[in-house]
């Protein structure tokens, strides 16, 4: 699975980077003709019932957005410092979908445990929205617009979309691996409805559907691959659950070992990332050069540290247990909730906390 390069505290421009309150959409004609009338809103709700949104398929489905919405798509901004910082995640889309794709997969484990139909119903209903948002999230980052499009759920700061001009991928400048970073002035995200911000022109070309797709099947992959990895370890044990982490979260960084400093050798010849063996790109591995693929950087921030980095390899076994231990409080949490307070009540005590509670 996919992983992260080391980045740098965030500049004041980039903490700045905070959506302001959305303004209030003025109510149509339609929804103040139903709120002043009881004949209308009997009638509205008898055609709302005809047409099914009333059937138990849609009443959970509609809750599942509540609950991708503000439980698992919001979760990497809740301890966003643990994985920029503690787990070496750059602000790349890969890394808000590697942590979103996480909490996805912990409620997931709660949704399950509800009675037929309804266990079924969440969780497909909770991985439709996941899907919607992150193709649409893709596109945004492929075709950017002139004016860039509010995604399907919200705007966040935990990553950043190199392509719509406003805000400039944050560097590590110990790393002697990352090329200089240009000088590119940070804009508000979004942008105000009163300034006209400047993009650059050449960026609004629309991406083929054959790309945004090659993308789609890539995020199937790694979310069905994390979800596997974490369900077996679940059952196995502590041990293969901080592996899981390891090779889901953090990169697998080392797998092939951990490259120490060496005097007048240079570092950028050193790189080396892991290499999914099993879908993606690949397609016969019989006919894949493995050590030529792991000295390329493919551009995700997913690479081992450099030698003169090594010392951050000390403190990973610390945080995989953070995020086993994580997980098993989690779990737990959730499991206490009835399946009426999953399902009925308030968001507020489904939400995820930090990791190091």
């Amino acid at each position: 699975m996919s992983g992260s390069s080391q980045t740098t505290p965030r500049s004041n421009a980039q903490e700045s980077n905070v959506q302001p309150p959305a303004p209030a959409h003025p109510k149509s004609w339609l929804t103040r003709r139903v709120e002043e009338s009881p004949a209308a809103y009997k009638f509205f709700l008898g055609l709302a019932s005809t047409l099914g949104y009333t059937s138990a398929k849609q009443t959970t489905g509609r809750h599942a957005f509540s609950l991708y919405e503000q439980v698992c798509a919001s979760a990497p901004d809740v301890d966003p410092a643990f994985w920029k910082d503690s787990c070496h995640l750059p602000p790349t889309f890969q890394s808000w979908f590697t942590v979103t794709n996480l909490h996805i997969w912990l409620l997931t484990v709660r949704l399950r445990a509800l009675p037929s139909p309804e266990g079924q119903n969440s969780v497909q209903a909770l991985l439709d929205h996941f899907f919607l948002d992150v193709e649409d999230r893709i596109r945004a980052v492929l075709q950017p617009k002139e004016i860039p499009l509010i995604p399907y759920t919200f705007y966040t700061p935990f990553y950043v979309n190199p392509n719509d001009g406003r805000v400039p991928v944050s560097r590590d400048p110990t790393d002697p691996t990352q090329p200089p970073q240009e000088d590119v002035t940070a804009k508000a995200d979004p942008p105000a409805q009163a300034e006209k911000p400047t993009y650059k022109s050449g960026l609004r070309a629309r991406a083929p559907d054959r790309l945004v797709n090659k993308q789609m099947k890539i995020f199937k992959e790694q979310w069905a691959g994390l979800g596997i990895a974490f369900d077996l370890a679940l059952i196995q044990g502590d041990a293969e659950l901080a592996a899981a982490a390891w090779r889901n979260l953090l990169g697998a960084r080392g797998a092939g070992g951990i490259a120490l400093p060496e005097q007048g050798e240079d570092e950028a010849a050193k790189f080396r990332r892991s290499v999914n063996l099993v879908g993606g790109e690949v397609v016969d591995v019989s006919k894949m050069d493995v050590n030529k693929e792991e000295g390329i950087d493919d551009g995700s921030g997913v690479h081992d540290f450099p030698p003169s980095q090594s010392e951050k390899y000390i403190a990973y076994p610390e945080v995989m247990q953070d995020i086993v231990t994580y997980i098993r409080r989690e779990l737990v949490r959730l499991d206490a909730l009835t399946d009426e307070e999953l399902m009925e009540g308030g968001i507020d005590r489904i939400k995820f906390g930090k990791v190091r509670a």
